[in-house]
């Protein structure tokens, strides 16, 4: 009798993907006490995000997992990173939660979308966004003054750009779902 089981083919953007995840913990951990090297962890995860897709695209090794565990990844990621400001009191719990909502709506509509077989890919919004949300997190984190910049400063113009990018394309994404599910 065969597994009905299904196989997860481990290839380098796969675990590009799950190194993000498995991160967590040590970014966490780590940021609080140690800025500079939490956002250098932070920022070398971020890149992954990048660099699993083009890998994947590059040598053809795109997989069901892949297109799902990425984004998946890249939120787990960003939500810790955001509830650790929260706690450490550089972001405002009203915008983490606004943030924190958006992506969870977003990843619920593609879970939907998917058990229906549409795929919904990430939009031009939702990257620009999460560019924001990566420098962003990276400047309050760092939180100090950086060639005559405030980082806090600037950390926070781009959460609240973020905030904004996040909400239009929550938005779009929702739209797009609907018209796509009649």
């Amino acid at each position: 009798m065969e597994s009905s089981t299904p196989t997860v083919k481990l290839n380098f953007p796969t675990i590009l993907t799950l190194s993000r995840v498995f991160v967590i913990p040590v970014f966490l951990y780590i940021a609080p006490d140690y800025p500079v090297a939490g956002a250098s962890i932070f920022a070398l995860a971020s890149m992954t995000d990048w660099l699993d897709g083009y890998l994947a695209r590059k040598t053809g090794s795109i997989t069901k997992f892949g297109i799902i565990m990425d984004p998946i990844a890249d939120k787990f990621l960003v939500i810790s990173a955001i509830l650790l400001l929260v706690n450490m009191d550089r972001l405002s719990m009203w915008i983490a939660a606004a943030l924190i909502l958006r992506e969870f709506l977003v990843t619920a509509l593609r879970v939907v979308a998917l058990s229906k077989g549409m795929i919904m890919p990430a939009e031009m919004g939702g990257k620009v966004k999460t560019v924001f949300q990566f420098i962003a997190i990276v400047s309050l984190l760092l939180s100090g003054r950086l060639l005559g910049l405030d980082l806090y400063d600037l950390g926070t113009v781009l959460m609240w750009v973020a905030l904004a990018l996040s909400v239009f394309s929550g938005v779009k994404y929702t739209l797009s779902f609907r018209r796509h599910s009649v």
